[in-house]
């Protein structure tokens, strides 16, 4: 696999290696050893998550605090989504910075969005199947978020137009100056 620090050197885009023919592809999404050498730390996720969304459909900028802050590994296994990690630690020299990266069926890509990093996404295909891996179980009293228009953030989403589809919470979310966030 090839991974990339963005920059946001510890966000990285990891890119497996596809092996393709007229059969169709195989590829090794997900190897323990591999990922925490290129991660840099022993790396242990507690649960898998799977959704499901339509063009347009926005979700995020999410992310849960302490003691149950989580890391994320993501991918699009069908459709296409861009996606979005923006540094939420106050005492970071990148606070408040993002990058962004079209994840897709089609190029396999992967981000590892690490604790201490809001995460959101839009679908820019008809409907898009996204799957992320969290190092952290759920816990809902901890749930930090992040508006996904906040003009002090800047994110140049790829909506071409269309008005993004947000839940009740994303709408709710503060901006990032008003949101509880990492030391």
């Amino acid at each position: 696999m090839k991974v990339t620090p963005t920059a946001l050197p510890e966000v990285l885009l990891i890119e497996p290696k596809v092996f393709g023919d007229a059969r169709g592809f195989f590829m090794e999404s997900w190897n323990q050893a591999r990922f925490n050498e290129a991660a840099g730390s022993d790396i242990q996720f507690v649960q898998d998550n799977h959704s499901r969304s339509s063009r347009g459909v926005l979700r995020g900028l999410h992310y849960q605090l302490a003691p149950h802050a989580q890391g994320k590994l993501v991918r699009c296994v069908s459709g296409a989504v861009f996606d979005v990690a923006v540094d939420v630690r106050r005492s970071s020299p990148n606070f408040g910075k993002w990058v962004g990266y079209e994840l897709t069926a089609e190029n396999h890509r992967q981000l590892w969005i690490p604790p201490g990093f809001a995460h959101g996404f839009v679908v820019t295909s008809e409907t898009a199947d996204f799957l992320y891996k969290t190092s952290g179980r759920y816990a809902p009293e901890l749930e930090g978020a992040v508006r996904w228009d906040d003009p002090a953030v800047g994110i140049t989403w790829p909506l071409d137009g269309v008005t993004p589809q947000l839940s009740a919470k994303d709408v709710a979310a503060p901006p990032l100056a008003d949101a509880k966030v990492f030391d």
